[in-house]
């Protein structure tokens, strides 16, 4: 017998994915009598799951009326990233400054902690599921495949993140990605030439991090993040 709470996240990871897939198209209203019959399962564990996905932002409740799929707006998507970038920069700000009497000068004392666990003596045998989620992340994108891609590239950046070994950092930044898909997905889907233009850098990133190079994987990340205001629209010389 499934546990409830078993029940509760399998429910939940069920219909996050829908949404990340856009079946659950934003602006969709539900009640949890409709999640419960479409699972053929009591509505305890659905009411408890969409509570869940309504704190991470994905549903808004519509009081005495259920729930409704969040609608994320272009300034939404943009302070998201803006979040994004501002926290993982950070990270590696420590490391990408000279160690040395100039830095000592400037008042620099030392990386961060989570800087130096991600960046501090990482072997290929720590990496291994990470560069396969790398892999997978990078063949979705260049042929196009989103859906794939979705799965990979979340899977490749929790797994990183989880390096960090701060996991307030991890579930921070897994949140803000999950939204930023969720906007970024209608957009893509209504581009019919995705093949070889969505970002595929994860191996370069995870090259400069198993390198212990702050520099590079600063250059990747930033690129990371223009590619991802670009493709929908929302760099700052796009048209809003």
């Amino acid at each position: 017998m499934i546990k409830r709470s078993t029940l509760r996240a399998q429910i939940a990871a069920a219909l996050r994915d829908e949404i990340l897939a856009g079946r659950l198209a934003t602006g969709r209203d539900f009640t949890v009598k409709e999640i419960a019959e479409q699972y053929g399962v009591s509505a305890t564990p659905v009411r408890e799951a969409l509570v869940d996905l309504a704190a991470q932002g994905l549903l808004d409740v519509e009081q005495h009326r259920g729930f409704r799929v969040h609608e994320f707006t272009l300034a939404d998507y943009r302070a998201m990233c803006e979040a994004r970038q501002l926290v993982v920069d950070g990270i590696f700000q420590g490391l990408a400054a000279d160690a040395g009497p100039a830095a000592a000068q400037a008042g620099v004392t030392g990386p961060p902690a989570v800087a130096r666990r991600a960046l501090g003596g990482l072997g290929p045998e720590v990496l291994t599921s990470v560069r396969r989620r790398a892999d997978a992340a990078e063949r979705a994108a260049r042929a196009g495949d989103l859906d794939v891609l979705i799965a990979y590239d979340l899977r490749f950046w929790r797994e990183l993140s989880g390096l960090l070994g701060n996991a307030y950092i991890c579930d921070f930044l897994d949140r803000l990605r999950v939204q930023c898909w969720v906007y970024a997905v209608p957009v893509l889907r209504a581009d019919p030439t995705l093949r070889g233009r969505l970002w595929s850098g994860h191996n370069a990133l995870l090259d400069a991090v198993e390198a212990g190079d702050a520099r590079a994987a600063r250059e990747v990340i930033a690129t990371y993040n223009q590619h991802a205001l670009s493709q929908v629209g929302a760099a700052e010389d796009d048209p809003a």
